[in-house]
């Protein structure tokens, strides 16, 4: 008898595993195709330019960060730039002309006509300047067996966007934070008339006004001043600990008084460079603020006293008018042409700050004494909470200070310059410093006569 030997494979999985190996082929073939995470880090350069009836946008991006958009690539991991050149108009369409938004006097522009794309080595020089990065985009591309790794590659795009006048006011919502984990932009906008203006900041910013303004440019820096107050804890809980003994009006207005004249005079000198610019004065300052705290908050365990607490009060915020130029100092390129009104606005918006949230601590005091606890109690256990929280805030900065090593500077020119901007500091520290103790004077001897009134009308 003949056994007939059945085939060990069916006719679908034959069929099936035949599609597999030619699409194998296919995709061999074809050259591999890269996928890629999100770059850590990501730079990008950008030109903006009205003139005429038009406005140019010249950007260089890593080619990296433009993800979902496969490049072919050949050997090793080389870019292929004869089968990537029609993929960098769509590149530059879902990841930058899309995305970025820009307005003439406060009207948005419609979609920019992409003018020019290229791939760029990274070694290339020419946007440094406006010419030199219109020139390079607008002209011969790379040449087509030049080996670059994909990773290394630079995209450089020109957009064009039409407008009504050059002479307009400009804005731009570069929303470009999604290019990577750390998107890090140069913005330098170049009027038709004037110097080049440049812009430098992390992830988006929002709207930037390149050239705003006077109103425009003190709203910005109001907002920015509230905005900080609300965000520094460390310089909530020193306010919250000024106000705990006092809570009367006519206290208040002499230490916050003194306070904010302090702190406006150092974050003004700060602003325009009197102040140290060495690697190891803004963590000093950051462990100066935690200890202006703990001071505070011992001195309400013991006993707060009104004609000590003002001239600490005075001496700390100094130290906590440097820390609020910190956060100043990035902001300050948003300014424009209002540099002055810019650092006086910040100003009005941390003390618009600094009011609210008197005007919320005074009645919750009052509320939290008068129902939960006594006053005196309540004073030592807020006072002591606050003093555990700071303390562990300085040894943490103590510990990043001393990280730092201080040099002695060399006695020359720079050293001289630094030292009589230094005076100049101390000088006006201490023009505000008696203004102070003349208007405290005034304080309390209105006060005297006023009881002094009062004690004859009863005796009477």
């Amino acid at each position: 008898m003949i056994l007939r030997r059945q085939s060990l494979i069916r006719p679908g999985v034959t069929v099936s595993l035949v599609v597999a190996l030619v699409l194998a082929w296919a995709l061999a073939f074809a050259g591999p195709i890269f996928a890629h995470d999100i770059p850590s880090s990501v730079t990008v350069l950008a030109f903006v330019k009205p003139a005429g009836q038009r406005l140019r946008l010249i950007m260089r991006v890593p080619l990296e960060s433009m993800r979902d958009v496969n490049f072919p690539i050949t050997g090793p991991g080389y870019l292929d730039l004869t089968r990537a050149g029609p993929l960098l108009a769509d590149a530059t369409k879902l990841w930058l002309a899309d995305e970025i938004q820009i307005y003439e006097n406060d009207a948005r522009l419609g979609a920019p006509q992409i003018v020019a794309t290229r791939v760029s080595l990274p070694s290339d020089r020419s946007f440094s300047t406006y010419a030199g990065a219109l020139a390079h985009t607008t002209g011969e591309p790379l040449a087509p067996d030049t080996q670059l790794m994909w990773k290394q590659a630079m995209l450089d795009v020109v957009l064009e966007y039409p407008i009504t006048s050059d002479r307009s006011r400009f804005s731009i919502n570069p929303a470009l934070a999604r290019l990577g984990v750390h998107t890090t932009t140069v913005l330098r906008f170049v009027p038709p008339t004037g110097s080049e203006r440049a812009f430098e900041y992390l992830g988006d910013p929002g709207l930037v006004r390149l050239d705003p303004r006077w109103h425009q440019a003190a709203l910005r820096f109001i907002e920015l001043g509230f905005a900080h107050i609300l965000d520094g804890i460390d310089h909530l809980l020193f306010i919250f600990c000024l106000v705990i003994p006092f809570r009367k009006i006519r206290p208040l207005v002499a230490i916050i008084t003194s306070f904010t004249v302090a702190h406006s005079i150092t974050l003004m000198a700060s602003a325009m460079g009197l102040a140290p610019n060495a690697l190891w004065f803004p963590p000093l300052i950051e462990v100066l603020i935690a200890v202006s705290i703990v001071y505070m908050a011992l001195e309400n365990i013991v006993g707060a006293k009104l004609e000590r607490r003002w001239i600490i009060a005075f001496g700390f915020g100094l130290v906590h008018g440097f820390g609020f130029s910190f956060a100043l100092r990035q902001s300050l390129q948003f300014a424009g042409a209002h540099m002055a009104l810019s650092l006086v606005s910040f100003n009005i918006g941390v003390e618009l700050g600094q009011l609210l949230v008197i005007a919320l601590a005074i009645p919750a005091l009052a509320l939290l004494f008068k129902r939960v606890v006594a006053e005196r109690m309540g004073t030592i256990i807020l006072s002591a909470l606050v003093a555990h929280t700071a303390w562990h805030w300085m040894l943490d900065r103590w510990a990043i200070l001393r990280q730092y090593h201080v040099q002695w500077p060399a006695f020359d020119l720079a050293l001289l310059a630094s030292t009589m901007r230094g005076l100049m500091l101390v000088l006006i520290v201490g023009a505000a410093g008696w203004a102070m103790f003349e208007l405290y004077g005034r304080l309390v001897r209105r006060q005297a006569v006023t009881a002094s009134l009062a004690s004859r009308v009863d005796g009477d």
